[in-house]
This record gives C-alpha cells, structure tokens and sequence, in this order.
C-alpha cells in the first residue's frame, strides 16, 4: 500500500484511513458531514497526491495532445486548464483529465489514480508518431486542494501568493519551492489545486489548516462531486460508456481527430441508447451504485453514482436510463435494498450554488 508524503500527519489527526487504488487515504477525520458542510461554507483542505501527473513536452506536444485527447488543445492558451477525455478506438472512456498548458510547448497532465497505468500507456503508443518527451512525473509532486467560498482567500493570504484566474495555471514559490498552482477542483466551490514539492507538503498542509481550513477525506470529495454532478471514472465512466452517453460530447471536437472520434461522430448524430441523467430521491432511501432503476414493472436502467446529500438532506445519485427517460422532472423509481423510491430526473447540478459545467 502507497502512502502519500502527507501520511504521518492523517494519522496524528487520527483519520480514518482506507486502501483507494492502492494507496491508504483517509477517507474522514471528524465526519464526512462536517467536511462536507465545511467546504460548502468556508474551506478545506484536501491531500490528492495519489493523483497522477505525465508531462508532455516538445515541438510535437500540442498535436501529439490532439490525438490523444478529445478536446480541442489548441484552444488552450500558455497559462490555461481544459477538461479532455482519453479514450479507446470504440469510443470508451479510458479516463477523463485535466490538461495544464505550462509553456508554448510543454503540458501537464493530471489523471485519475486507478486509470494513471492505462493512461500512460496511451500516452506511449501515440507519442511515438511525434517528436515529444512523455514522463511520468507523479514522484515530483504532492497534491493539496484547497477549496470553498473562502479557500482562494485563505491560500493567497497564507503562502503569501497570487492565485490564478479559475481553469488557469500558474508557476509559483512556495515555501521557497517551485510550485504550480491550478484553478481547478472537483468539489463545485472555488478555489485552489496546489502541486508543490513532496518535502514541504506537511509544512504547508500545517499552516494551511492552522489558518482555519479543515482537513477533508475522500468521503466528502465524493459527496461534494455528486452535487455538483462530476463524473468519477470507475461509475459514471468506463471503458463501456462513450462520451455522448455520459453527457460529455461538450468536451470532444471530432475534427481535431483524436483516438475514437469516429465513433464519437456516429454516436451524436444517431444518438445513444442510454444516457446519464442526474436525480433526486423524494422521500427516504439511499441509492447506491448498480441499483436498478424502474418505471412501473420495467428496468430502465442502473445508478452508476449514489449518496446522501448533506447540503440537500436527500439521498442523490446519477444514472444512465432509457434515452426517452431523461427530461428533468420525468419521475422513476430506484430499488434500494428491495424497496422501490421515487427519484425524480434533475438538472446538474444538482446543488445550486454550484457553476454548471460549460
């Protein structure tokens, strides 16, 4: 089991620790609620470090990205972030990433901890058709996210920096260390996603919390990404579901010609059988992962995400349902441990102080 630079200190706190992908997180410390409702409310403070991180640099490395992934990169300019898929010939999603332009010819790339091997075997395979370096730099890196209504504020006053618009990137000094900090998060808040120098990460971890963010686990990242409708690889995301299904054809541009846009093409001019739609539970039950979903006697689908909400006080959940199926305020049914609960279809996000994805 991998430990991340910020272990000792999750232990001290006396954090609930759990294997994740191979790696012992925490996954609380004082509860998932508390954590939750803090980051909604002011700040917290999570240790992402188990994420990975490949560098793309080189003459080739903008159309080397083009290929591989399903956004436009040229779009991005030097100092900007852009969400992208990587995905199989048939369209499957191998992981969804984000891409940090760091200079005119040199990028970062943040992938999902499970998927981080399969990544950067994509990355290899395509990267040989163009003059580019492809390093696996996740070792060079802790990774903290701070987020919420005051996160952005709490960082810049305490590590003494300017921060970067949101989906910017920045290079910057912390603790007298290279760092590059990044506008993004995975929670619906603003704020802040740090990659700074894996000796320094209990030191500024300390003085972040001693200036009032509060330590957050993997629990209340995963309540948070629900509000707000993001997908996780692993539920909403595999290499079964295509981007159009998912509800991500907003981030594929078929004609820069990346690894499955043909098919991409032919699933959004046909449309797909089944598509994700984001639901509320009205009344009691919590919907969990590969619960059926109903109308009447027929199974129209199956939750590929599911938890109780903590700023909604109602169980939520995303699932992929008969195509016909998906107008927000359409009423099905999700069996729960045998008992069927009425859920309705909802708009993302699905907590509205949330910015909705563009």
């Amino acid at each position: 089991m991998r430990t991340t630079p910020l272990h000792r200190i999750h232990l001290e706190a006396g954090a609930k620790m759990i294997g994740f992908h191979g790696w012992e997180m925490p996954v609380y410390y004082d509860g998932i609620r508390d954590e939750h409702i803090a980051v909604r409310t002011h700040a917290g403070i999570f240790d992402v470090s188990h994420m990975g991180q490949i560098e793309v640099e080189g003459p080739g490395s903008t159309a080397c990205l083009q290929r591989l992934l399903t956004n436009d990169i040229s779009r991005i300019e030097i100092g900007g972030a852009q969400y992208s898929l990587l995905l199989t010939e048939d369209a499957g999603v191998i992981d969804d990433v984000f891409v940090y332009r760091l200079g005119g010819d040199r990028y970062l790339i943040v992938t999902n901890v499970g998927n981080h091997h399969d990544d950067l075997t994509q990355f290899g395979l395509v990267s040989r058709d163009f003059d580019v370096h492809v390093r696996d730099v996740g070792d060079s890196y802790a990774m903290l996210a701070v987020q919420g209504p005051h996160a952005r504020q709490v960082v810049g006053a305490t590590l003494h920096i300017d921060l970067p618009a949101r989906m910017h990137v920045a290079a910057r000094q912390i603790g007298r260390r290279p760092a590059i900090v990044c506008g993004t998060g995975y929670t619906g808040e603003d704020g802040v996603e740090l990659l700074i120098d894996p000796e320094i990460a209990p030191a500024v971890w300390a003085e972040l919390v001693d200036a009032g963010t509060v330590p957050c686990g993997l629990g209340a990242r995963d309540t948070l990404r629900l509000e707000a409708g993001y997908h996780l690889h692993g539920n909403d995301l595999t290499t079964e579901i295509d981007p159009i299904s998912a509800g991500l054809g907003w981030a594929c541009v078929e004609s820069t010609g990346f690894v499955g846009c043909d098919r991409v093409a032919v699933f959004r001019a046909n449309g797909t059988d089944e598509k994700l739609v984001a639901f509320t539970i009205e009344g009691d039950g919590i919907p969990r992962s590969g619960n059926p979903v109903l109308q009447g006697e027929e199974t129209v689908g199956e939750v590929s995400s599911g938890t109780f909400s903590p700023s909604l006080d109602i169980g939520i959940g995303m699932a992929y349902v008969r195509s016909d199926l998906t107008a927000p305020g359409t009423l099905l049914e999700v069996d729960v441990r045998g008992k069927r609960r009425t859920a309705r279809v909802s708009s993302k996000p699905l907590y509205p102080k949330t910015e909705e994805e563009t």
